[in-house]
């Protein structure tokens, strides 16, 4: 029997930088700019509208176009997914990301976006109760629980809150009463819930999908 050699593999493809390298000389008069990004280069994953502004540039421009939503996740385990909220929010530009119960999180997740996100903290539920009343937000709380109102179907208030519990566990009993309404997320599986940094971005990109106008191009 004859055996047909192997062909050799292909070498691997060259990968691109993300980003951009130094900006050539004479720079730009433009106070946004950070001079050690213009000398060594933009490798950050920002959108290009955004190459070679400095963080603090950057996050004064998405503060005048912030969307009136926010978002909170209970956090009593340093659950994993928090990262995740954190850049979902941003990426639907989110006014502010509300941690509730432990202060510290895992930013691995977040992908650095947790630069350009307004992020806070309340050590309860009942705080965060307080500060939706401060800051005129409804709270819409997010879990399949019996009495949920369908997501698919509800009309998100425009300064909602959006709710999420820990993951596995849901809702604390403290949650639930914060919210003015609970939605539940339709699943047509074998699993009773969903991972609650999928169920934060569903939940983000329906309030976007009944709110927000298309995003600026660039």
């Amino acid at each position: 029997m004859t055996v047909t050699p192997e062909p050799p593999a292909e070498p691997p493809a060259a990968v691109e930088p993300v980003g951009v390298g130094p900006y050539p000389p004479p720079w730009p008069e433009d106070e946004r700019l950070d001079p050690d990004l213009l000398r060594d280069g933009d490798r950050r994953n920002v959108a290009d509208r955004y190459r070679y502004w400095s963080v603090e540039a950057i996050v004064a421009d998405l503060d005048t176009r912030r969307h009136p939503f926010a978002v909170a996740i209970e956090n009593w385990q340093h659950d994993l997914n928090i990262g995740t909220v954190v850049r979902t929010a941003n990426a639907f530009l989110a006014r502010e990301v509300i941690i509730v119960g432990r202060r510290r999180w895992n930013r691995r997740g977040a992908m650095v976006t947790d630069r350009y996100q307004h992020i806070g903290h309340v050590a309860s539920a009942a705080e965060l109760a307080d500060h939706a009343v401060a800051r005129g937000y409804v709270v819409v709380a997010v879990d399949n629980l019996p009495g949920a109102v369908p997501l698919e179907s509800t009309s998100l208030p425009t300064n909602a809150l959006l709710l999420f519990g820990q993951e596995g566990t849901g809702l604390s009993d403290e949650a639930r009463a914060a919210a003015a309404t609970v939605c539940s997320i339709a699943q047509y599986g074998s699993t009773r819930s969903i991972n609650a940094g999928v169920a934060a971005g569903i939940a983000m990109h329906a309030w976007i999908r009944q709110h927000a106008a298309p995003p600026p191009v660039g």
